[in-house]
């Protein structure tokens, strides 16, 4: 759906959309990584490209730390995501050869443009209110890297092929 720099972004905003309080509490880049178990270095390099694109307001020394520019109900999954990844310009087809909307389409034309559609309006429509609500109001708390659940749920990730023993 998008690369890891996005996937990034969005885990340190929804961190920092978590403990919106008008901007009072800030968490630093470690704080946010740690939290949400992701490389340090890596968090510390994105919330820079987020505080240049106004998305957080960092402040440096004691008691500094990242918080969100604005209030997450105001904050699109979009803005994140047009900062990181690229548009396609290409109107080559990958799955059936030839040029996408030019002649009869291929096999997954229709299933494609609707995937591509519904991704669209869920970057379009969800603020990162959805966040802050779920641990403020609904009461959520994230798993910790690494613990197993008693019950496993279904997951977006893509599954990985099993290997078999040699």
């Amino acid at each position: 759906m998008y690369g890891k720099q996005t996937e990034t972004a969005i885990a340190a905003l929804s961190r920092l959309a978590e403990v919106w309080d008008e901007g009072r509490t800030r968490l630093s880049a470690a704080e946010i990584a740690d939290q949400r178990g992701l490389p340090r270095a890596m968090v510390a390099k994105i919330l820079s490209a987020l505080s240049q694109a106004n998305l957080v307001n960092g402040s440096p020394g004691p008691g500094g730390g990242y918080a969100l520019a604005r209030a997450p109900h105001f904050m699109r999954l979009r803005e994140p995501y047009d900062l990181f990844e690229r548009e396609d310009t290409s109107n080559n087809c990958p799955f059936g050869g030839g040029v996408c909307g030019v002649g009869d389409p291929c096999a997954m034309h229709d299933r494609l443009k609707a995937m591509q559609g519904a991704i669209r309006k869920l970057l379009e429509e969800t603020t990162f209110e959805i966040f802050r609500k779920a641990v403020q109001e609904d009461g959520l708390q994230p798993v910790a890297k690494g613990v197993k659940p008693e019950q496993p749920r279904d997951t977006y990730r893509a599954p990985h092929p099993r290997r078999k023993p040699s």
